[in-house]
């Protein structure tokens, strides 16, 4: 491949304390947490709105923040969701008991909702957000491992701001790749790539109806149902797994259906193409629904949404990495930053027999936890290894592949985000390198802000990968 030469002259804008490239629940709540230990703190997101997936992404569902005993999300993930609650921008189905207690529940919320929310959170704190703005590149100190500033497009054209800390929240890793950090990509250095999904919205749905039919058909009724349709030619794509639709207002459903497989996020083509094909599959969708299922002969096709529902694309290795033992041990870790109790939810990877009853069955081997249970999110996940002043939360922190099918989710997000943002406010009023922070220092300060965090003991230093 040729190479072409770019130069420019840029304008350097004043420096901030704190950088935070990208808007989703890890984004949101890390600068709001860095921008109240009192931060100067600069947010950047590409698209129009704060949320990522829950908004443009249209995931408007926010996955069991409880084990079916107690709470396992507080912090500032908690006080979004009671908000969303007391405005009634909540399912109207939703209780306190969804997040507070239920088990394997999911918590469906109104996208636009969502939005205003966030917006006055950023705006209560002293958040400078700058929507409709990318990360383009990175200075570094490659020696010392410490990021001095990145390059940043927009409207306005170029510009360089540097930072005393930044947070990658971009969920591809982007500024953590930028900066040369170590990373696993899907595909490169795993046999598979988890399918994606183009979520929608509908109108039209007669809840009742649809609840007495699910009630008195059950669940797995779906799975003969969506292999009718398949067989009658309904879908240009053979795909046995049906998520199912959710309520989020009093006609309106989300649906996280139609997988997207070996999408590799990371490349604009494939990007472009899986887009095309996930709009042609929603109307799919469509049809099958109002043809099928009781309470939904009336259904519209609202929109798509305007981002993809990647699952994975590039993780970043951390100076922990979280893995399924981990997990099946429910161990805790003196520094957790969060507790979390979500299954493995790795979807199938095609739409062949073989793989669905692969999935059926791997689900059946218990990578789940048990109601009350709950395993630890250790601090270390969130830093690359060896690096000064760079924070990764979010879909790409460190962990394998199994995890991450736990922890990728919105709740999970948003607590690593948290705890992100509070770190590096502390990484520069204490003068502590990331690699280095006083963990017990950063749990403390977590615990005031209302995280749920129920280790006996603390440490000083963080859990790291066993060395040799």
């Amino acid at each position: 491949m040729s190479l072409h030469v770019l130069t420019r002259h840029i304008p350097i804008e004043e420096a901030y304390d704190v950088v935070v490239a990208g808007g989703g629940p890890a984004g949101a709540a890390a600068a709001v947490s860095a921008a109240r230990q009192g931060a100067r703190t600069l947010l950047i997101e590409s698209t129009g709105c704060l949320g990522g997936m829950g908004t443009s992404g249209l995931v408007t569902a926010f996955d069991p923040m409880a084990n079916g005993k107690e709470a396992m999300v507080g912090g500032f993930m908690r006080e979004v969701v009671e908000e969303l609650y007391e405005r009634k921008f909540l399912g109207p189905q939703v209780t306190p008991a969804y997040w507070l207690q239920k088990f394997l529940t999911w918590t469906p919320f109104n996208a636009e909702g969502y939005k205003l929310v966030l917006d006055e959170k950023m705006t209560a704190a002293g958040v400078e957000v700058r929507f409709f703005t990318r990360l383009i590149d990175a200075e570094v100190h490659a020696g010392e491992r410490r990021v001095q500033g990145v390059v940043i497009h927009n409207i306005e054209g170029y510009s360089f701001i540097a930072a005393k800390a930044f947070i990658d929240c971009t969920g591809d890793a982007v500024l953590a790749d930028l900066c040369g950090c170590d990373c696993w990509e899907a595909g490169r250095d795993t046999p598979r790539i988890m399918p994606a999904t183009l979520p929608s919205l509908f109108a039209g749905v007669d809840w009742e109806k649809y609840r007495e039919y699910t009630k008195r058909e059950g669940h797995e009724q779906f799975s003969g149902i969506i292999r009718k349709g398949i067989a009658d030619g309904i879908f240009i794509q053979p795909d046995p797994f049906l998520v199912g639709i959710s309520q989020i207002g009093p006609s309106v459903a989300y649906l996280n259906g139609g997988h997207l497989f070996n999408l590799n996020a990371l490349r604009c083509t494939e990007l472009s193409r899986n887009v095309m094909l996930g709009r042609r599959i929603a109307q799919d969708y469509l049809a099958f629904y109002r043809k099928y299922i009781p309470g939904c002969e009336k259904m519209e096709h609202v929109t798509t949404a305007s981002l993809i529902g990647v699952r994975e694309s590039r993780r970043i290795k951390g100076e922990y990495v979280l893995n399924i033992d981990d997990y099946l041990a429910r161990r805790e870790f003196p520094d957790q930053i969060g507790i979390f109790n979500k299954f493995v939810d790795i979807h199938p990877y095609d739409t062949s027999e073989e793989e669905y009853q692969r999935f059926l069955k791997e689900k059946d081997q218990q990578l789940r936890l048990n109601e009350g249970e709950y395993f630890g999110l250790p601090y270390g996940i969130l830093v690359p290894r060896g690096w000064q002043n760079l924070w990764v939360a979010g879909r790409c922190v460190s962990s394998d592949v199994r995890v991450h099918g736990s922890i990728r989710v919105q709740p999970a997000c948003s607590m690593m985000g948290q705890a992100a943002g509070t770190a590096a406010a502390q990484s520069i009023r204490l003068k502590q390198s990331a690699c280095a922070l006083d963990t017990a220092e950063l749990v403390t300060t977590l615990r005031a802000q209302k995280a749920l965090l129920p280790q006996k003991e603390l440490s000083s230093k963080m859990t790291r990968v066993p060395v040799g």
